[in-house]
């Protein structure tokens, strides 16, 4: 004999009623079936709702019940030919006609007991088995129905009845002992006291009927059908790379169903576990996937964690205080207080210095747990010995589930390290003796974040999700997005990294995807999105509370650099190209610094010196390996490399530059490159990042520029200049041109002190062979005293900084 219940989705409709019945008769063909359902889909909520309308003397509860009637109604015209619908609708009205006498009677006495609510709740799954029992017989006539009511009996604890198995496994074994037919369709969910009243086995309660009736019969198997494959390795809601369990033990079940999963009601798997009965979960939708087996001995090859689930809007309470200390009984009186409340205790963890005791219950009995802690231990409290219970509200319990985890090392450091790497705050912990749960309480706003996070840690092969929030999508902006859209299968499938674009701003409009933009058509996606606006920007980003999100400046804004501490601080990495912010006083550079290694956010700005050139980070290195910076020569500046390589008796200063801003070699603003800023805040980074600490206004800046040209106010007015002052720029050519040497814009850095300007470089300087918009720099340290280590590349250009970008996201993958 085989078991099947279908759940409130698979009965939802006329059409997924077929459905279901399609998959009880395929089952009934090879052995007898018992076929468990619950409510049509909502119902049970709408019906208690109609009774708590009755019971608050509003009459709307009329209509509510009518709707209720016409569901059922359709469900019947989609499913039993006319001629043979006369005596189920007949019974659908019965029942009906009996709901509006009870609610009748809660409108008039003004109150719903629980009793009420039981005879209330139990009606939708009432109606639903005669309405598929009858949906069945249309294609296959053995088919019986049969009130779990006569079968399933309890005591009258109402809204959650205990169950009398000895009384029931006799009603069961004794009916279908008798029965022969192929398949008997039964209500879940609803049952009877000894002395006949109507009552319910608590919400789930219908995967609870049907384990009853499968443990009594000793079932082949329990079969679970609802609207997803299986029980999954989290919640694919919240986790879209969420996977089927294929196979799961009891205990492991258990612990899932209490900590979240809703396919399973917990107390469902009680009845069959003595028995040794699988469970099977399966989709009616895709009934030929294979589901999720749940029995005694699951393949435990592979992966010791089953799955990661959660319960949200927990509450913490703190009891704490020396009068604990060596106090025996102090933690039997504190559950005694919570048990006369009727309160269940979802999580335990205590100090091993007795000095606390930590518990977590659902925040809607906190307030009520918390006055009776404190008028329970009301003496000690007066007396200083113990505190006030503290409450904590807003978190949420994640656990790491699986049965074989005990016999594998290191698996509670690596779920804290991958919480602590994504600045995921632990406010307790709970771990059993049997190791098959690690439970943490976390803030409920974190939990997003740390179910992806420990899910692409345990189940996604390594595989490491970046969502990056990109503010500047011009020039550089457009070739970064470019890049990534062609080395995103690259990166995943060789590199283990998966990058998703969340976001994308430009000056006038941003547009913003949780579940990743398409980068096929992101600029039509861009142009039609939102006004953009900075701290509306940031705002999301941090509400989004995303595992590694990185936050892309592909500006030369000061505002937005301005912005940096507040991702720091909410655990979002910075990449940028946008020099401003290390370059700004030396108090903001160490604060981003610090920000950074307080909440584990990196702060990669290799870009910031040489484009796409490793200069920062061969930096780093050298400096990370003990090395000393004694001294730094450079030609930094890509667009002035450009420039003076160019200009000649036959191209005008004025129409080089023009062309260096067309090749996208220049700041939008020129006069930044020209007048030195550029190449000063350049050297100030690399003196900085050496170890030292310096300021700009300590920057010795040799401007070449006339005074007319540097003070213009706009670039129009900045361009006219340098036709204006065209004989000065000619001039410096020609006294180069005339000792064999050429113009380079040098920077330096020697015994503290530093300097930029342009120089004239003679034949054998190796400044001298530097062409188009190349860089390079030359590092004098302890290890390169005489002979120094050179860095030399293209230092300017849309494609090159993309670049250095977009290997600054690479290098999060490895963080």
């Amino acid at each position: 004999m085989n078991v099947l219940k279908f759940g409130g989705t698979s009965v939802a409709n006329a059409n997924h009623i077929k459905l279901a019945c399609q998959i009880a008769i395929e089952k009934a063909t090879h052995e007898r079936c018992i076929v468990v359902v619950s409510a049509l889909g909502g119902v049970t909520d709408a019906l208690l709702e109609a009774a708590r309308t009755a019971a608050s003397k509003n009459n709307a509860y009329i209509g509510m019940v009518d709707e209720i009637q016409n569901r059922h109604i359709e469900a019947i015209d989609g499913l039993v030919p006319a001629q043979a619908q006369h005596a189920l609708r007949d019974h659908i009205n019965q029942r009906m006609s009996s709901l509006r006498m009870l609610l009748d009677g809660c409108f008039f006495l003004g109150e719903l007991s629980q009793r009420t609510a039981d005879s209330v709740a139990g009606l939708g799954e009432l109606l639903s088995s005669a309405i598929f029992a009858e949906a069945v017989k249309v294609h296959f006539p053995d088919c019986d129905l049969k009130d779990s009511r006569e079968l399933i009996k309890t005591n009258n604890q109402f809204g959650k009845a205990v169950v009398n198995f000895e009384a029931t496994n006799t009603l069961i074994r004794n009916h279908f002992n008798h029965s022969h037919a192929r398949i008997t369709v039964m209500p879940g969910f609803v049952a009877s006291s000894t002395d006949g009243h109507n009552t319910t086995l608590g919400r789930g309660g219908s995967d609870y009927t049907a384990a009853i009736i499968a443990a009594a019969m000793s079932a082949t198997q329990l079969e679970i059908w609802t609207d997803v494959a299986g029980m999954f390795t989290a919640n694919p809601r919240i986790v879209k790379q969420a996977r089927a369990i294929a196979s799961i033990s009891y205990h492991e079940a258990m612990e899932l169903s209490h900590f979240g999963a809703k396919v399973l009601y917990p107390p469902t798997i009680q009845p069959v576990l003595a028995k040794g009965i699988p469970i099977v979960i399966k989709n009616t939708f895709d009934p030929d996937a294979p589901g999720t087996h749940i029995s005694a001995r699951p393949d435990v090859a592979g992966n010791p964690i089953k799955g990661i689930s959660h319960i949200g809007d927990i509450a913490l309470l703190t009891l704490e205080g020396s009068g604990m200390i060596g106090v025996a009984g102090s933690s039997k009186r504190l559950f005694e207080v919570l048990s006369n409340e009727n309160i269940n205790v979802i999580f335990i963890t205590q100090a091993s210095s007795e000095h606390s005791i930590c518990i977590g219950i659902q925040s809607v009995d906190a307030d009520r747990a918390k006055a009776a802690i404190d008028q329970g231990f009301e003496m000690e409290i007066a007396q200083g010995k113990i505190e006030p219970c503290i409450v904590e509200q807003n978190l949420c319990i994640v656990a790491l589930v699986g049965e074989n985890m005990k016999n594998h090392q290191g698996i509670s450091g690596k779920m804290f390290s991958t919480l602590g790497k994504n600045n995921v705050n632990i406010r307790a912990i709970a771990q059993g003796a049997s190791e098959r749960n690690i439970s943490v309480v976390i803030a409920e706003s974190d939990v997003k974040k740390a179910l992806n996070t420990l899910h692409e840690t345990f189940f996604e092969d390594n595989v490491k999700q970046l969502n990056l929030f990109v503010m500047g999508v011009g020039n550089v902006g457009e070739k970064f997005v470019e890049q990534i859209h062609g080395q995103r299968k690259f990166l995943r499938d060789q590199r283990k990294i998966n990058i998703r674009m969340i976001a994308l701003s430009n000056s006038r409009k941003m547009h913003f995807d949780a579940d990743g933009i398409s980068l096929d058509h992101w600029k039509d996606l861009l142009s039609s999105g939102e006004t953009a606006e900075k701290s509306a920007f940031i705002q999301r980003a941090k509400t989004l509370n995303m595992r590694n999100s990185i936050f892309v400046d592909i500006t030369a804004n000061a505002e937005i650099a301005s912005t940096y501490g507040d991702y720091l601080a909410k655990n979002i990495a910075v990449v940028t190209c946008n020099k401003i912010a290390c370059a700004s006083a030396f108090e903001n550079y160490i604060g981003l610094k610090n920000l950074s290694r307080k909440y584990n956010a990196p702060f990669l700005f290799e870009t910031n010196v040489g484009a796409g050139l490793p200069i920062i980070d061969t930096l780093k290195h050298m400096i990370a390996s003990g090395d000393n910076v004694r001294e730094i020569r450079a030609v930094l500046s890509g667009s002035l490399n450009f420039i003076f390589n160019n200009f000649n008796d036959s191209n005008s200063f004025h129409d080089v530059v023009k062309e260096a801003g067309v090749q996208g070699f220049t700041e939008p603003d020129p006069k930044i490159d020209l007048s030195g800023v550029d190449v000063a805040r350049k050297i100030l980074i690399l003196i900085r990042e050496s170890g030292y600490r310096m300021e700009m206004e300590d920057i010795a800046n040799e401007s070449f520029l006339p005074k007319e040209c540097l003070d213009t106010t706009s670039v129009d007015d900045f361009f006219v200049s340098l036709k204006t002052h065209a004989a000065h720029f000619n001039d410096l050519y020609r006294a180069a041109a005339a000792k064999g040497c050429r113009l380079k814009y040098v920077a330096r850095f020697k015994d503290g002190k530093a300097s930029v300007g342009l120089q004239e470089i003679p034949a054998d300087h190796p400044f001298y062979n530097l062409e188009g918009k190349d860089n390079i720099v030359l590092f004098y340290t302890d290890r390169y005293a005489d002979q120094p280590l050179i860095i030399k590349g293209a230092g300017a250009g849309a494609a090159v900084t993309a670049s250095g970008i977009f290997a600054d996201v690479i290098r999060m993958g490895s963080v």
